[in-house]
């Protein structure tokens, strides 16, 4: 029976594959768990037309990732921190305190894709990578002043 995949699946293929697989296991299991849809014409067609959608959003995130990673370029934030003796921080800035500090300018950017290129335990200026896109990476640069 030849079969449409549905989602990756490791054991046979990735979406939108044509397989042909036993009657059987398109039946009894890829068929009702949703990992496969049977291949008629509709089906290719419909298969088709979602291929072109997700090409289009594919396209427009790649270009929202590029303005957001532009807009990143041009800011810098200031984040106050407690110091110690030498200028050692209490503790070390994390991403959470990145997020927070976007937050205040008015870009929602969520603190699991920013990322320091060296861990922040020291006053000065550092760099942080916002990862927006599988290929699309922002810099933000980040002062770290007393507080």
């Amino acid at each position: 029976m030849k079969v449409i995949l549905r989602q990756n699946f490791t054991q046979l293929g990735q979406i939108g594959d044509v397989l042909d697989v036993a009657d059987g296991y398109a039946r009894n299991y890829l068929i009702p768990k949703n990992i496969a849809f049977a291949a008629n014409p509709g089906n290719l067609r419909a298969l088709e037309e979602e291929k072109k959608q997700q090409q289009y959003r594919e396209k427009k995130d790649l270009v929202k990732a590029q303005k957001l990673s532009a807009e990143l370029e041009k800011l810098s934030i200031t984040i106050p921190m407690k110091v110690g003796e030498d200028d050692k921080l209490f503790g070390a800035v994390t991403p959470q305190m990145v997020a927070d500090a976007l937050q205040e300018k008015g870009l929602s950017i969520d603190k699991r894709i920013i990322d320091f290129e060296d861990s922040v335990k020291a006053l000065g200026i550092y760099t942080a990578i916002v990862k927006l896109h599988a290929e699309v990476t922002g810099k933000l640069k980040v002062w770290v002043v007393k507080e």
